[in-house]
């Protein structure tokens, strides 16, 4: 099935190397999975050189209210009767060969997921991809102006110490699982290291987030022994705080949370429920999603 659903467009020289996945959905907090990704691309040059094929892996017709069922709808644009786009799910893979390094932007899907990450391990077979890193982000107690915690899920014990060498925690939950617990859990099976990488990002601030997204680059270059220029990122990351610091001074009820949180992530006080702040957001219908 994998052979079928995938795509090849070009054929790359390259082979052993690195994968970095990023997943729009479920832990796209602030844009820290799809925009790091992105921000890679980019600043790399990477191409696109393959892609999963949507066909069989996404629900379109939910039923519900139509407010709802339009999330699972393809997107269209329409001009003068003309049907212009139909745009569905991409699922794409682009390579830096450079740098030893493939990246995959997609979309979690909603179902079949062996036949999905089928197609994913079988672009890592095909060049020799030793190891695979995803990014990814939730809402937590983290301020804005203070990089953001990193939880992780490893495939293997021995990633579970590179990890906590690096100054990061392994993960502690029970819950609804995604797509890339599976892919981690099936990764060992495939003769791949895999590390879950996941940014507690601030609750309270929704959107794009660049330092996040700085702070997530930075992790993610380390452990894929990459070279990745920052300093656009680094400038838009500085100009972003500027203006949340100016928004929060113009809300006391919000500073004395901000300052409380500031107070908390330097003395080390992890909580993951996150308690008065999340009744807070949820009373100004802040979504924690």
């Amino acid at each position: 099935m994998a052979n079928d659903q995938l795509q090849y467009d070009k054929e790359i020289g390259m082979h052993g190397g690195n994968l970095l996945v990023g997943f729009t959905g479920w832990m796209d907090g602030g844009d820290v999975s799809t925009g790091t990704v992105e921000y890679i691309i980019r600043a790399l040059g990477a191409d696109s050189f393959a892609q999963i094929k949507p066909e069989n892996f996404y629900i379109y017709n939910f039923p519900g209210t139509m407010e709802f069922s339009a999330l699972f709808r393809p997107h269209c644009k329409i001009e003068d009767g003309i049907i212009r786009d139909f745009a569905e799910p991409s699922n794409i893979f682009y390579a830096a060969p450079d740098q030893k390094l493939l990246l995959f932007e997609g979309k979690e899907p909603n179902l079949m997921w062996r036949d999905y990450t089928d197609c994913i391990f079988s672009v890592c077979e095909k060049y020799g991809v030793q190891r695979v890193v995803f990014i990814g982000s939730v809402a937590g107690l983290t301020p804005h102006n203070r990089d953001p915690r990193f939880l992780c899920n490893v495939s293997e014990q021995h990633l579970g110490e590179e990890i906590i060498r690096q100054g990061m925690r392994l993960s502690e939950y029970t819950g609804p699982a995604g797509v890339i617990t599976y892919l981690t859990l099936r990764s060992h099976q495939a003769g791949l290291e895999m590390i879950s990488l996941v940014a507690e990002i601030p609750a309270y601030v929704q959107g794009y987030n660049p330092r996040c997204i700085e702070a997530a680059v930075r992790q993610v270059s380390a452990l894929l022994g990459i070279q990745v220029p920052i300093q656009d990122l680094r400038s838009l990351s500085e100009e972003f705080e500027k203006r949340l610091d100016a928004i929060v001074a113009e809300q006391p009820e919000l500073l004395e949370k901000v300052q409380k949180l500031e107070e908390d992530y330097d003395e080390q006080v992890f909580d993951n429920e996150m308690g008065d702040l999340k009744t807070w957001l949820q009373q100004k219908g802040i979504r924690l999603d």
